[in-house]
């Protein structure tokens, strides 16, 4: 695989490269470049983390990336999740673990956050912040899933300059995030160089749409099209429009029959957004069973096609939902599977399930 071809790989999920010249210049020079993303042990696996990050974490693996999955523990502490209890955080930590093996998640390196701080990393924690000012810092807080107006403590500045840390510490090349966490990994593009270390290739993945739809900007981000895209992203704190790995066919099939899907519209459809995400990039087609009367089934091997289809109404809404949600069905069994027969996963799922979650 040449270099181009790695590149148009990560392309083809990223909704932003900077920069894409710097990207080739890793795969020109690096055989195995490194690349991370970080996880705040919290609350139970929904799509974007059991069944979206794998198939990331799958194609990065087609180009030679080796990947590295940041348990970020403290830094779960210092967001107040799980009640800020790290014994509770740590088994959570341990259940994202089974859920990605159950995923077909292989050949990564799970990494604690707390196991990798030593000397060093707390050393480039007060380089970083002696390179970052209070208005920059302020700006990155919103990484945390948090405005700006709701930070009450004076750790949670801690949390940027740990998160920019991260990168430098992990070796990484390249950062591979959501979008929700560019503004830690710009961050990092501007101190790296300053404190005589790299400028990391930053690549922000899309930020799969909650089952309501879009909502208004919250103010995450200046670039309010990113701010729609993160404020209306599946949430695991917000369960009714979220699906999770958990979750039986039936109440799959009940989620996205209530999921908003306009007649028509593409853009800021949920339904669409899982079509072209979830379904395209796990299989070859999709199949729309319908009765005769109504045109009968049809079957797309290309997203672009359901796409024309569905905006010309040549296709209901309500035979779109049936379709995705027997295909995310599909996805979601072997993890639901490995949970149901495998003693380990179901208590640490039984653990995480009774446990109050804290946001």
């Amino acid at each position: 695989m040449d270099v181009d071809e790695k590149t148009q790989i990560i392309r083809s999920f990223a909704e932003e490269i900077i920069t894409e010249e710097e990207l080739k210049q890793v795969f020109e020079t690096k055989t195995h470049p490194v690349t991370y993303d970080g996880f705040e042990p919290s609350g139970l696996a929904h799509l974007p983390f059991g069944v979206y990050r794998p198939l990331l974490i799958k194609d990065m693996q087609k180009t030679g990336i080796k990947f590295k999955l940041w348990l970020a523990d403290w830094f779960s502490w210092i967001n107040n999740k799980m009640g800020g209890d790290l014994e509770k955080i740590h088994k959570v930590g341990e259940y994202f673990i089974e859920v990605w093996k159950a995923a077909g998640v292989k050949n990564v390196d799970y990494i604690w956050a707390s196991e990798s701080m030593d000397k060093e990393y707390w050393k480039k924690v007060i380089m970083v912040a002696k390179n970052t000012t209070v208005q920059r810092a302020t700006r990155c807080l919103t990484i945390m899933g948090r405005k700006e107006n709701e930070m009450k403590e004076v750790a949670q500045y801690f949390y940027p300059m740990m998160q920019t840390t991260d990168i430098f510490q992990l070796e990484c090349d390249i950062t591979q995030l959501g979008l929700d966490q560019r503004r830690a990994c710009i961050l990092a593009r501007e101190v790296g160089p300053k404190i005589g270390l790299w400028k990391p290739v930053v690549v922000s993945h899309h930020m799969l749409m909650s089952l309501a739809g879009a909502k208004e900007p919250e103010g995450y981000e200046a670039n309010k099209k990113i701010d729609m895209e993160i404020s209306s992203k599946m949430s695991k704190s917000k369960p009714a429009t979220s699906i999770f790995v958990h979750d039986s066919s039936a109440e799959i099939k009940d989620k996205i029959s209530r999921a908003y899907c306009p007649e028509k519209i593409i853009e800021n459809n949920p339904i669409m957004d899982y079509a072209k995400h979830l379904i395209f990039k796990s299989f070859e087609e999709i199949k729309i069973e319908r009765p005769k009367k109504f045109g009968g089934d049809v079957i797309f091997d290309d997203f672009g096609k359901l796409e024309k289809m569905y905006s010309e109404g040549k296709l209901h809404p309500a035979d779109l939902k049936n379709a995705v949600a027997l295909d995310i069905d599909k996805l979601v069994a072997p993890i639901r599977k490995h949970f149901e027969t495998v003693q380990k996963a179901r208590e640490l799922y039984h653990f995480v399930k009774n446990c109050e979650v804290t946001r």
